[in-house]
């Protein structure tokens, strides 16, 4: 299995600090996501029921006309490769290495590159995927540009896939309007803007018989009735998307600025993540989790995913790591091939 962020256990062990004394910015999850009030007992007694206004609060929020709850997108992720014939397949990288990674695994010719080699390398392509906004680096491909890959992928029967995972606080961008036309495939979460990973959903935005195939393949009940309630409760939520959207775009400048004052400037990122590239990035993950708090590291480019606080002491308490670390020098010893 690949490595991502929020191995928090794992992170407990390997430096002998409990997993309760952590800050855990690794994931890019919204850390003050939608409180979850109670729901009925009676959605952990019966077997999850479709109809239930969950596919109805989704198409609202995101615009679309067709969609599918999934059990997160990385269940679409892992499936889209499986329904296709054998293909030829690019990624946009760096990249969310799971789209790559699930291609793979069932046969596609895969390659990966760069946003500007795109023109070039489309007309070879039957399957192009775009991560947008981009996780790691933050990049954002124009409406334009993406409706103009997709035009030239479906004269073909291609397919273009854009996993808009961290999309919510930039819904300008998003292509979830146009999800209806043939080839075009989005991909949502809720897990990072509402902040419920846990939860463990997801829809898929598509033409209704791409959707179809998907559902006959994943089976009955692959969203939980207790997930589908809350997720329906979030998604009608407008005041609390509305006020959650700016607080966050502020928090992603804040961060910004914490990075910057220590050395740290961001090349990228998002308002749930900025993002850094530095030839020390390893010592500088390492020496953080040794001040128990747990960043993305990531080898290819040697770079560093910073989360959101959650609280004023956790902000607090990064500035000071920051300056341990940034300002004392960097006197961390590592090993490559055990990072988290």
């Amino acid at each position: 299995m690949l490595k991502h962020g929020g191995n928090l256990q794992a992170a407990a062990r390997r430096f002998g600090i409990p997993a309760a004394d952590w800050l855990d910015l690794s994931t890019g999850v919204n850390p003050n996501g939608r409180p979850v009030s109670s729901i009925d007992a009676i959605h952990w007694q019966r077997l999850p029921e479709a109809h239930d206004g969950l596919e109805e609060a989704a198409a609202r929020y995101y615009g679309a006309v067709h969609l599918l709850p999934v059990a997160g997108s990385q269940a679409a992720i892992q499936l889209l490769p499986q329904i296709r014939p054998e293909s030829v397949v690019a990624v946009i990288e760096p990249a969310y290495a799971e789209h790559a990674h699930a291609w793979r695994q069932h046969g596609h010719q895969v390659s990966t590159l760069a946003e500007f080699q795109v023109a070039e390398v489309l007309p070879h392509l039957d399957v192009l995927v775009v991560v947008n906004p981009n996780n790691p680096t933050g990049m954002l491909v124009s409406p334009e540009t993406l409706l103009d890959w997709h035009r030239q992928l479906s004269q073909k029967g291609g397919w273009l896939i854009v996993d808009e995972a961290f999309m919510d606080t930039t819904p300008e961008y998003s292509l979830a309007q146009y999800s209806e036309r043939p080839g075009l495939i989005i991909l949502r979460s809720i897990g990072k803007f509402f902040g419920l990973a846990g939860a463990r959903c997801g829809f898929v935005l598509g033409e209704a018989e791409l959707l179809d195939r998907l559902a006959e393949q994943l089976g009955p009940w692959n969203v939980s009735g207790p997930t589908r309630a809350v997720v329906r409760q979030a998604l009608a939520d407008d005041a609390w998307q509305a006020t959650t959207r700016t607080q966050l775009r502020a928090q992603g400048r804040r961060l910004y600025g914490v990075l910057s004052r220590y050395g740290l400037a961001p090349h990228g990122g998002t308002a749930l993540f900025q993002w850094l590239e530095h030839d020390r990035a390893l010592e500088i993950h390492e020496a953080l989790g040794e001040q128990a708090i747990l960043t993305r590291y990531f080898s290819e480019p040697c770079s560093l995913r910073f989360g959101l606080p959650g609280t004023e002491q956790d902000w607090q308490r990064l500035e000071q790591a920051l300056a341990l670390v940034m300002q004392g020098g960097l006197q961390t010893t590592y090993d490559e091939d055990s990072h988290l």
